[in-house]
């Protein structure tokens, strides 16, 4: 429940579905929301006639979309429906949530409906409860999950009625749904909560990012740390589209040269922008673009057998990248950074950006160093270049400074 003074307002689920297929199970679903004390909003996101009557029907969502119900089932193309019904779905998840009408998602399905399920969530913000009940949770969810916290269930059997085994999954969602969406709706936003800086690290930046981490706590930040692992830096990206963070501190932008040269821990081409597209306030380094992430040795491509390789364990090997790969890498994280909407500042360690990229160890290596840094300037982003490597404490401690400065809009 809600508390609003002297009124109490009732918890919202938001159910999204496809009604001509899945009518059924979803008007069960319903029923027992509203039977654990929750209001109920029905999105229809099928395109054929509904089983059920939706609060928001079939034609609005398509409309929401940009496109016609009767020209999507006209089409007759289920992939084309699928991903216009699911736009339409994240369209109107959104108002909702912008009506403060959604407390929880709640959606079951196949494929088809986990993908619009999936898409319809995939904007709200984080801490909004979303759950899919999907026949395909036992396999890899990652197109279903993203960097949003989605939880996910197997269904076990497939959602084509209400049977002894579905009634038990399906019930259980439900009460995790309307228990989630309670909690949801019960949550205050403290005023005196510390704002939200989120940073990237690895174990190659650890001492750069504690030591910036522990400054920025005595500024009065919370610091939420991410490890670029791919998955680490698409978390990043998501949380800074999700309007909590005050600023991000990119020290480790290493997920690029994995994007780049074909390594396993990339984090796609979109790395790096979601902080200058929200006009959130950055501080940028280039730290671990001196190294590219395999597997085991024998994992490594051929292609990259006469490369500089550096076991870091049983389980991952290092390439360094090279000097033409570090050129490129100083151009798209320039480039990136001088499209933000927002305040941005590079800082640039002159002695080396990684653990280990310093005289004695296996990546150190002034050239591709250099090379990457001078496709860093003329850019007209503000820079700032200092000769130490990227784990000398006053490195960390600078870019935190700065990072505050930009957030407080405090002068240099």
């Amino acid at each position: 429940m809600r508390g609003t003074g002297v009124e109490t307002v009732m918890a919202t689920v938001v159910l999204v579905g496809t009604l001509d297929t899945k009518g059924t199970e979803y008007g069960w679903l319903r029923d027992q929301v509203r039977e654990l004390g929750c209001e109920v909003v029905l999105i229809d996101a099928g395109i054929g006639e509904p089983q059920i009557e939706a609060d928001v029907p079939a034609g609005r969502v398509a409309e929401a979309a940009g496109a016609s119900l009767e020209a999507l089932r006209e089409a007759g193309d289920r992939g084309a429906a699928v991903t216009r019904m699911g736009e339409g779905a994240a369209i109107i998840a959104a108002e909702l949530f912008a009506a403060a009408r959604v407390d929880a998602v709640l959606a079951v399905g196949g494929s088809g409906g986990s993908s619009i399920a999936a898409r319809a969530v995939r904007d709200l913000p984080i801490g909004l409860p979303k759950l899919i009940v999907s026949t395909m949770a036992s396999g890899d969810v990652s197109p279903y999950v993203g960097a949003k916290d989605v939880t996910i269930t197997y269904s076990v059997v497939d959602v084509a009625g209400i049977n002894r085994v579905s009634r038990l999954i399906l019930g259980n969602a439900a009460a995790a749904a309307a228990g989630m969406a309670k909690a949801h709706a019960g949550t205050q936003t403290q005023a005196q909560e510390r704002p939200l800086i989120g940073a990237s690290m690895f174990g190659v930046t650890t001492p750069a990012v504690n030591v910036a981490r522990e400054r920025l706590e005595e500024l009065g930040y919370e610091v939420l740390v991410f490890h670029a692992t791919g998955a680490g830096g698409r978390a990043l990206e998501g949380l800074a589209d999700s309007g909590l963070l005050a600023g991000v501190l990119d020290m480790t932008t290493t997920e690029l040269a994995d994007d780049l040269v074909g390594g396993v821990l990339s984090a796609g081409p979109e790395r790096l922008t979601a902080a200058g597209k929200n006009r959130v306030p950055q501080v940028v380094a280039p730290g671990a673009l001196d190294m590219v992430n395999f597997g085991p040795r024998d994992t490594v491509p051929e292609r990259f057998g006469g490369r500089n390789l550096y076991i870091h364990n049983p389980t991952v090997t290092l390439m360094r990248t090279t000097p033409e790969e570090m050129a490129e890498l100083g151009r798209r994280v320039a480039a990136k950074l001088a499209a933000a909407t927002g305040p941005a500042v590079l800082f640039v360690p002159l002695s080396g950006v990684s653990a280990l990229d310093v005289p004695g160890m296996p990546f150190h290596d002034p050239e591709a160093d250099e090379a990457c840094f001078e496709a860093l300037q003329g850019t007209g982003v503000d820079t700032v270049r200092l000769d130490m490597n990227i784990n000398d404490p006053a490195f960390g401690r600078a870019m935190a400074d700065r990072l505050h400065e930009l957030i407080t809009g405090a002068p240099k």
